[in-house]
């Protein structure tokens, strides 16, 4: 199947998963006018402020558009620097947590390969607004399996590649990352890869999404829920300033 994204999808997407944080916002300023107006504040301290909530609400969008839009990600291209291969007896997973447009692209990217996807969405630990909407809206992979994060139905050493994009920092507990990425390390063969790609807890995101970037996790604490895992490896690649590719093997 061929998937043919719209401009300016992923920003579109931003907007409409997060528009009660927008509808705060705008509330936000439009208070902050009235307030300037009605006891007459001093004109730096209300250009301070407003400039700093629109900002706010501004940047995010235009970060987004960067990276889910003009960079590349959904081309795939990135995923080059791997050098994996495409056969018949290879088997890859893709785990998302509720929101997928990432499976039909990994199918056409390896069409020979079985593609397994399963979603560990919780209705009752996954409460944030924004994947709820996303769930509304999201293409449904043939055969997606909804699991729990800690039983992934396959047998030991049965997999070749996994597929994390943007997806595990759905896990907000630690203790529950771990037990989810120990399912993993079972499930993977000896030389299998576990690739993911996240947002970091980081200064380039603090400055793109301020206060938003707290929905991420530090490079220390995803280095440190793998090696907890069982993982061996855990490399990094910075694909945009705004977002990481880590590879792991077992």
């Amino acid at each position: 199947m061929e998937i043919k994204r719209r401009k300016f999808q992923g920003v579109l997407n931003i907007l409409s998963f997060n528009r009660h944080f927008y509808v705060f916002g705008l509330i936000a300023l439009a208070i902050i006018i009235i307030s300037y107006l009605v006891f007459s504040w001093s004109n730096l301290l209300f250009w301070i402020v407003f400039l700093a909530f629109l900002y706010g609400l501004i940047m995010p969008l235009i970060i987004s558009a960067y990276v889910y839009d003009f960079s590349g990600y959904y081309k795939f291209n990135w995923l080059k620097n791997f050098n994996l291969t495409d056969s018949e007896d290879k088997q890859i997973l893709n785990i998302n947590a509720g929101f997928d447009e990432t499976s039909f692209i990994i199918k056409n990217y390896f069409p020979k390969s079985d593609l397994k996807v399963f979603d560990f969405y919780n209705a009752e630990k996954h409460t944030e607004p924004a994947i709820i909407r996303a769930r509304k809206v999201s293409l449904v992979y043939p055969n997606t399996q909804q699991i729990i994060s800690n039983l992934i139905p396959l047998k030991d050493n049965s997999v070749d590649l996994i597929f994390l994009l943007s997806a595990a920092h759905e896990i907000r507990s630690q203790n529950e990352k771990i037990r989810f990425l120990k399912e993993c390390h079972r499930v993977c063969k000896s030389n299998a890869n576990v690739i993911m790609i996240e947002h970091l807890r980081d200064f380039p995101n603090f400055v793109a999404f301020s206060v938003g970037f707290t929905h991420f996790f530090s490079k220390k604490t995803w280095r440190n829920a793998f090696k907890n895992a069982g993982f061996t490896t855990f490399n990094e690649q910075k694909f945009t300033p705004f977002m990481s590719i880590f590879n792991s093997c077992p």
